[in-house]
């Protein structure tokens, strides 16, 4: 069969027998390792934070009191933010890539992006006194990883049968997700292994740890499936109407990813160069991806963007945003923020490197469970009720822990406070991630019995990408919270949030009465 296929028509099931499953898993299981490798880069700044800040970076600044090592700790904890930040804004115009560029073709492109992060991150962990704005623009690169979830979801909805789009995307998404306890697994064995640098000397010490190799580690990995996607993969014409040119076709991924760069580079600026509220800049770069989306993509190009489009006149778009945002908006914020935040409550009692990569594993192996669960009772919307709740519990139980964590250390210090807390706060967190991935997986489910087939690609694409915000407020959130001395009322208003998300999926899908049964 040709990279371009013409015909497909999955919902006959003798042609889905016959021709189409076999193409649509070759697709989907060349999709996972690549959206594996997009995680794993886009959220390694969580984990190279921790070890920064024991390695003594400096970010340039020179400190030499406290105060001004307060200041670098607070800095540290806006590059994963950065990322996140980039990451989000970069799935705005992925989720419109496949319509215009062709799966494989976004695939690929959009996997060897990568190597610009994961060469750059490398070469600059080589030097202790590396700048802030080195790391921030080498942080914001990561987005790259970030914004392919959007395109990679949206390719493999048009391969697969809505009565097994539960499953397929649970697998994809949830597989796929796995590159976040993959990365935080891999990289403290690459800090000992030496396979890719000489090493540089911890503080006062002369143990050897090799942060380099935390990024090299991924660039042959990347070229490899980089390859695999390019000679493995189809393009659909069902997905994508006008196929066959190339030059064309990667030409305008590249405008809308350009155009992602910009808005991200502008938010970025505004919040740390400027300052400015988190709350101002998330909507601001939001407005600005798509206006240059709408407004300066050329002729051809603005036609197909504008049938897209046309979902913003969906109620339902709106809402499913929220909801999707409750769920993998606390997966990949929670994954961006739970090293670093084991090592500020218990004060460096805990080692993250052990711990942190199993919360983003149970999100990302439960969710394809949230999917085949909703498949199975008939009711995504049922399913992501149940979620809700988990999470809800779970995270009053987190934030109880992280309460009386802080009371004892102040009174017998962070051992006992470990002693006493440690593993409450740990299994606390852990059903905060189970929650969080059945989620995932059950309102994906829903997405293509709201929506018509082609709404449901883009629709797809949209929520993930605002979702995706999550790796940009849940670190910025309890970096300040942190900083203020309550870790606590971050969770408290996730908790808050979670209920208005109850709310509005019992109204519109799950009671008895709702306009659409998902």
């Amino acid at each position: 069969m040709s990279i371009n296929i013409n015909k497909w028509d999955v919902e006959d099931n003798e042609f889905w027998e016959k021709e189409g499953k076999k193409v649509a898993n070759k697709n989907l299981w060349i999709s996972i390792p690549a959206l594996l490798l997009a995680f794993s880069v886009w959220l390694m700044w969580g984990m190279l934070i921790v070890q920064m800040k024991k390695m003594g970076f400096t970010l340039g600044m020179n400190p030499q009191t406290p105060e001004q090592w307060a200041e670098v700790n607070a800095l540290l904890w806006t590059l994963p933010a950065v990322a996140g930040l980039a990451g989000a804004t970069l799935r705005i115009p992925n989720g419109f890539l496949v319509g215009i560029g062709g799966g494989r073709n976004v695939v690929f492109l959009t996997t060897l992006l990568l190597l610009i992060p994961a060469f750059g991150t490398g070469l600059a962990m080589g030097d202790r006194d590396v700048s802030y704005m080195t790391l921030a623009i080498l942080a914001a690169t990561s987005g790259f990883g970030g914004g392919n979830f959007s395109s990679s979801m949206s390719n493999i909805s048009y391969f697969f049968p809505k009565r097994v789009q539960g499953s397929s995307l649970g697998l994809n998404a949830g597989l796929g997700n796995l590159g976040v306890s993959t990365m935080q697994f891999l990289i403290p064995i690459m800090l000992v292994s030496g396979v890719f640098s000489a090493g540089m000397a911890m503080p006062n010490s002369e143990k050897l740890v090799y942060i380099q190799d935390a990024a090299y580690i991924w660039v042959p990995l990347i070229m490899i499936v980089a390859v695999a996607a390019f000679f493995g993969m189809n393009n659909l014409k069902v997905a994508t109407p006008k196929l066959g040119n190339y030059t064309g076709e990667f030409g305008k991924t590249l405008l809308l990813l350009v155009f992602g760069v910009v808005a991200a580079g502008l938010g970025a600026f505004m919040l740390i160069s400027l300052k400015i509220n988190m709350w101002i800049v998330l909507p601001v770069v939001v407005v600005v991806t798509l206006a240059l989306m709408k407004f300066l993509s050329p002729g051809e190009l603005k036609g197909n963007l504008n049938s897209q489009f046309e979902i913003f006149g969906n109620k339902h778009t709106w809402v499913m945003t929220i909801i999707y945002t409750m769920t993998f908006g606390s997966f990949i914020g929670f994954a961006a923020s739970f090293p670093k935040l084991i090592q500020d409550i218990f004060g460096g009692e805990i080692n993250p490197f052990t711990y942190a990569f199993l919360g983003p594993l149970v999100g990302a192996l439960i969710r394809p469970v949230g999917g085949i669960l909703a498949d199975k009772f008939n009711s995504g919307a049922r399913v992501t009720a149940w979620s809700t709740v988990l999470q809800i519990v779970a995270g009053l139980a987190v934030a109880y822990f992280v309460v009386r964590a802080r009371e004892v250390a102040a009174i017998e210090g962070a051992a006992a406070a470990a002693e006493q807390y440690w593993w409450p706060f740990f299994w606390g967190f852990m059903a905060l991630f189970a929650g969080s991935g059945i989620g995932n997986g059950s309102t994906f489910r829903s997405i293509p019995y709201i929506f018509s087939k082609a709404q449901a690609g883009p629709v797809l694409g949209w929520t993930a990408a605002i979702a995706a915000y999550g790796a940009f407020i849940i670190p910025k959130l309890f970096g300040q919270q942190i900083k203020l001395g309550h870790a606590e009322y971050a969770i408290y208003g996730l908790v808050a949030y979670y209920v208005l998300c109850l709310i509005l999926n019992w109204w519109f899908y799950d009671r008895k009465n709702s306009e659409v049964k998902c």
